[in-house]
């Protein structure tokens, strides 16, 4: 037996694993786990499936003539050295292009070293799933608290009233918002006596659970909360309680909201003026209430100004920064707390994209935009490209137009356990161990968890002879650096700890000002390079030991000596450390989110004919990194179009019938599943399908390949101020196929 977090979902569950004979061969839930308690979804009960998938890479992948062949480790970090070194040699790092995939929040490795691949080529050529997914989030953080990753979570078991909008926690378990059984917490809101209100175009699986449900059109959130904002102001409702005196702007967002009353949106939304203004008064008028908004806020063509408004309402009503309210939780490797100090502002666009000029964000370009950026020549123009468990001809817009583009790269590397949709491109694939094999820790997660929380999981089988993730991204970080993928890997991670406690030791606020930083060094816990790291992020941050200096403080140690958890208790009022805004207040009305309200007023307007498409989640699956698994692939999670059946009928479709769905970008065919829980105008295709090319490695997902909804979409809809992909609420026209 081997207790392991599990690293499938962004609910982090703990898992009892069992080992035999040198294997997993199931996994159940931790009773015992301070954070999950013994929940576990199919996604962890499938664990040994995943670990074991003979499709898996154990070996290295090297393009020889033309073809793929496994090889050494040796040799694939030989060949990485000498093509891409010829690459930046002749074209200079920033020709290197970098794309990070979402499983990279999962792993340790996945969190501490892309950036230093990234700083050694010294290329702004970089990309992500964050433009498919949270990036406005990101964005209405960075204007309103002057950080982009002070994260607000809804305090889920303390409140007493929720609103769930875009999101479907019961089968996404949580997103931007880390809470193991969200199902659970949410019945024991109800039986506390609180309400749950979900807003989704479509009767999710949450929306059930739900003691109202509103369906808008999709597309329209941010018209919606800006009309709950306008009936806040309207019917005096608006009551900023502890926030007094810390918010500006308040009278910015008022005149905003004037042309936003529920009367003058409920025709563009589809919801009843009467149904929000209800919504309004009584999130006004809970003890505590939060508003909880995801990916369908975020990947529509006002999701920044939707994400802002979602805190906008949870400021105006009082609810930020409270128990029971939108709270921002305390991350065990977050710094340790400095006096309150302003900050800089946040800013975008400090430089653009070469061929369109999209503006960065977070140092990233639109994931839309890097097909373009391999395609166009000319000075700039991506000749080779690293991928690290990402897979973007399935997840970004138009595939097909990216998957012809990575053909014409000089040289392609991928870290990447499978042989993909995308990585089939490469020219060089170094795939990681299974989990089982890898410590764990979650340092992107822990910044969004409902209840703090601390939690590591050494690796619960050896290696073997292969490197782990962690070296194998130090490893390429040598080569970039010019030390040699043959030099001790160790090397990275002491350069990084030595320069954290250089500049540690140097602020006067820190908890080690003024030591030597060779002492601090000596203390750390003996082990490999990403242990070290984490030992000392720990022991820096809020609830550290300070290197000695607060004996009963959180180490490495301590984690490893708690295998079930440390629970560092329910999210806590921490308003003034997280501001870091120039005026060291909330910026209720930043300009870049009031400048685009106009682009939103005019939309009011428009009514859109024919069919808006949506995606949908699955509790099986996560993107498109889990169809290979037998357990996972079947059942409910298909790859159909889910139709009202007034609109099948309409269309003379039956739920025997493959439709034909035409969009932006192209047309797909795809079987109909009728569901009377669909907005009647909404249809909806899962997204992470599309198995269907040659040159893969993955046999049970080509077996039931389904339809890539992103071949619908050609990627020129974006969100200005994000560069996010408009993924939801995108028109297609729909017919029965022939």
């Amino acid at each position: 037996m081997a207790l392991r977090i599990c690293p499938l979902c962004e609910a982090t569950c703990g898992l009892t694993l069992t080992i035999e004979d040198g294997r997993v061969t199931g996994a159940r839930g931790d009773r015992e786990d301070v954070f999950s308690k013994g929940f576990i979804c199919p996604k962890g009960a499938s664990f040994a499936e995943l670990d074991n998938d003979p499709d898996r890479l154990s070996r290295p992948l090297v393009r020889r003539d033309g073809e793929l062949t496994e090889t050494s480790w040796e040799d694939a970090f030989e060949t990485v050295a000498n093509r891409l070194g010829t690459v930046v040699s002749e074209h200079g790092g920033p020709s290197v292009g970098v794309y990070l995939g979402n499983p990279n929040a999962h792993t340790i490795a996945g969190a501490l070293y892309p950036p230093l691949l990234v700083r050694a080529l010294g290329t702004r050529q970089v990309y992500s799933a964050s433009t498919l997914d949270q990036m406005p989030k990101h964005v209405a953080l960075g204007l309103m608290f002057g950080s982009p990753v002070a994260f607000t979570v809804p305090d889920l078991d303390r409140t007493d009233y929720l609103v769930v909008i875009g999101a479907n926690p019961l089968v996404s378990n949580g997103s931007l918002a880390t809470a193991a059984d969200f199902g659970g917490k949410l019945r024991a809101l109800r039986k506390r006596g609180g309400r749950l209100v979900v807003i989704d175009p479509a009767r999710t699986r949450t929306a059930e659970l739900a003691d109202r449900h509103l369906a808008p059109r999709p597309g329209t959130d941010a018209a919606l909360l800006f009309a709950v904002v306008h009936t806040l102001f309207d019917e005096d409702l608006v009551d900023l309680g502890a926030l007094a005196g810390s918010v500006n702007g308040v009278d910015d967002v008022r005149a905003l909201a004037a042309d936003f009353a529920p009367e003058a949106v409920a025709a563009y939304c589809g919801v009843a003026a009467d149904d929000i203004r209800l919504l309004a008064r009584e999130v006004a008028a809970a003890p505590s209430a939060a508003v909880y908004g995801r990916i369908g806020t975020s990947t529509v063509e006002f999701g920044t100004i939707g994400s802002w408004l979602v805190d906008v309402v949870n400021v105006l009503t009082g609810n930020l920064d409270r128990p029971g309210g939108a709270m921002f939780p305390l991350s065990p490797v977050a710094p340790a707390p400095r006096p309150p100090k302003a900050g800089r502002e946040f800013r975008t666009g400090r430089w653009h994209s070469r061929v369109s000029g999209h503006p960065e964000v977070l140092s990233e370009f639109p994931a839309a935009a890097l097909a373009e950026e391999i395609e166009t020549p000319g000075k700039g123009q991506i000749k080779a490209l690293i991928t690290i468990a990402g897979n973007p001809v399935l997840s970004a817009p138009d595939g097909e137009r990216l998957d012809r583009a990575l053909d014409g790269l000089d040289f392609m590397l991928a870290v990447d356990p499978y042989l993909n949709e995308t990585t089939r491109h490469a020219d060089v694939i170094l795939p990681p161990p299974p989990p089982s094999r890898s410590a764990h820790f979650d340092f992107a997660l822990n910044n969004l968890a409902v209840r703090n929380n601390a939690r590591y999981s050494p690796p619960a089988l050896p290696l073997g002879e292969r490197p782990d993730e962690a070296e194998i991204l130090a490893r390429i970080a040598l080569i970039l650096y010019g030390i040699g993928a043959d030099r001790d890997p160790a090397l990275v991670d002491e350069q990084v700890i030595a320069t954290t406690l250089t500049a540690q030791t140097a602020d006067p606020h820190s908890p080690v000002a003024g030591r030597p930083v060779d002492e601090l060094t000596a203390m750390l816990e003996d082990g490999p390079g990403y242990e070290r790291r984490l030992d000392m992020m720990l022991r820096l941050g809020p609830y550290g030991d300070a290197f000695g200096a607060k004996p009963d403080g959180l180490t490495l140690a301590r984690l490893k000596a708690a295998p079930h958890g440390i629970d560092l208790g329910p999210l806590r009022p921490r308003l003034a450390q997280v501001l870091r805004t120039s005026t060291g207040r909330i910026e209720l009305a930043p300009r870049a989110l009031t400048a685009d309200v106009p682009r939103l007023r005019a939309a009011l307007r428009e009514r859109a004919d024919g069919y808006l498409l949506v995606g949908r989640r699955h509790l099986r699956s996560n993107n498109s990194w889990m169809h290979n698994l037998p357990a996972l692939n079947g059942g409910t999670n298909r790859c159909t179009l889910r139709i009202h059946p007034d609109d099948a009928a309409e269309l003379g479709l039956t739920d025997t019938d493959v439709a034909v769905i035409k969009g932006p970008g192209g047309e797909l065919l795809a079987p109909i599943e009728l569901e009377p829980g669909m907005r009647r105008g909404v249809v909806s295709l899962p997204h992470g399908w599309g198995h269907d090319r040659g040159g893969t490695g993955q046999k049970v997902a080509s077996s039931r390949p389904g339809v890539n909804v992103n071949q619908l979409n050609d990627g020129n809809r974006l969100d200005p101020l994000s560069g996010t992909a408009v993924l939801n609420g995108v028109p297609v026209d729909i017919a029965p196929a022939g």
